[in-house]
């Protein structure tokens, strides 16, 4: 069976809202996009360069779909565009219609936690959740969430949409891996305990 793995940007105060550019997720008002960008450096890259060279399948919720499609096609200067833009797309949306604009792209049919877990049965490699909070909030809820891979960068941003939600079951999880990065973000491995 093929494992769920969510790949996450957040603070320490855990909100993971537009961690790349100023204008990726204005929702609420939110003031602080691009927060992630000063924290770069070559521990991060190499780190999550070696999980996107893993080649599995990408999901993602509606908004971070057609956010990335605006912006990634578009980038060649990076280990992460062709990645992006040649592997296999799964898409979880309520309004978005077939065809899907960007190649490789598949929209899942009916309820999203029921879609991937018919997807996790299938043979293949683990499949990656990029960002899609709301997306991934849904699959935590049902419990199909098998591993993160969270950057927790030293910052704090007081407001913004969080990961984990105050009204979240309590659930216990164990660090199977943890890389710091030469500006104090780390890159930590989550499996449920």
């Amino acid at each position: 069976m093929r494992k769920i793995v969510a790949v996450v940007s957040l603070t320490l105060d855990g909100v993971m809202q537009a961690p790349g550019r100023k204008d990726e997720d204005t929702r609420g008002g939110f003031e602080h996009g691009g927060w992630a960008g000063p924290y770069f450096d070559p521990v991060m890259m190499k780190t999550m360069g070696e999980g996107m060279a893993a080649g599995g399948p990408m999901l993602f919720g509606r908004r971070t779909y057609e956010d990335f499609y605006k912006v990634w096609p578009a980038r060649k200067d990076n280990p992460f565009s062709k990645v992006l833009d040649e592997g296999q797309k799964y898409v979880a949306s309520r309004t978005l219609q077939d065809p899907l604009p960007w190649q490789n792209s598949t929209l899942l049919p009916g309820e999203a936690a029921q879609s991937v877990a018919r997807l996790k049965e299938q043979p293949g490699k683990d499949i990656v959740v990029l960002g899609s909070g709301d997306l991934l909030r849904s699959l935590m809820r049902s419990g199909l969430v098998d591993h993160f891979l969270l950057s927790i960068h030293p910052l704090v941003l007081g407001r913004g949409r969080r990961l984990f939600n105050d009204d979240d079951a309590r659930r216990a999880y164990r660090l199977v891996r943890s890389v710091p990065t030469t500006t104090g973000v780390v890159i930590a491995g989550y499996e449920p305990a």
